[in-house]
């Protein structure tokens, strides 16, 4: 495959909004794109959903808002690890790229043994992190960069995102922090996402 794996810091940091933004602007740049996001909980919360917004092929979705593997447990339902990895190869298929979206942060449990980063480290794509620009954000980005390279997971970027229009202290500080440990980026929701540059984002060619 071809393609990037979107990983987030936490759950609710702009994962989804990222993920478009990079097909966005890789369709802009004329690549056919398919998109996956293998798992989906909280159906039973307002829409739109995640998958929806994406266009996304899935491989389980679930009603409650919790983990994916408590969501699973719930609904008599295990995870299978094969079914998350076929979703994402689904949606390569016939694709240039293909855009990974993964559920909360790398270590979130989605089957025995078997976290979002195994699912990213099963699939060979290299990773972009999605992380708020605020306050804990050092932390959190810091803490997902040494989980993903403990596993050789190739890390393109960190975006930070929604980036203001007028940053804080705060926010410069944290980009200029981070920008030691990882290359950053930010997005802010009304930027045009051709800006991105995604090409750098997309790993080799994969059997």
């Amino acid at each position: 495959m071809h393609g990037v794996f979107v990983t987030a810091t936490d759950t609710g940091v702009g994962k989804t909004y990222l993920t478009a933004a990079i097909a966005a602007a890789l369709r802009a740049q004329g690549t056919t794109v398919g998109v996956a996001k293998p798992v989906v909980t909280g159906l039973q919360e307002p829409g739109p959903h995640d998958h929806d917004l994406l266009g996304a092929v899935t491989a389980a979705t679930f009603g409650p808002a919790v983990s994916p593997h408590l969501a699973a447990e719930m609904a008599g339902a295990p995870l299978e690890p094969a079914a998350l990895i076929g979703a994402a190869r689904r949606a390569a298929e016939g694709n240039d790229a293909v855009v990974v979206e993964g559920v909360g942060g790398l270590l979130v449990p989605l089957a025995n043994d078997f976290s979002v980063r195994d699912l990213a480290v099963a699939l060979g794509l290299p990773i972009v992190i999605a992380a708020r620009p605020g306050l804990g954000t050092l932390n959190h980005t810091l803490l997902t960069l040494e989980a993903a390279r403990a596993a050789d997971l190739d890390v393109r970027a960190v975006v930070l995102t929604p980036w203001p229009a007028e940053p804080t202290v705060l926010e410069r500080s944290n980009r200029e922090t981070l920008s030691g440990s990882v290359t950053v980026h930010v997005l802010r929701r009304d930027e045009d996402v051709a800006a991105l540059p995604v090409r750098d984002w997309l790993g080799p060619p994969r059997p």
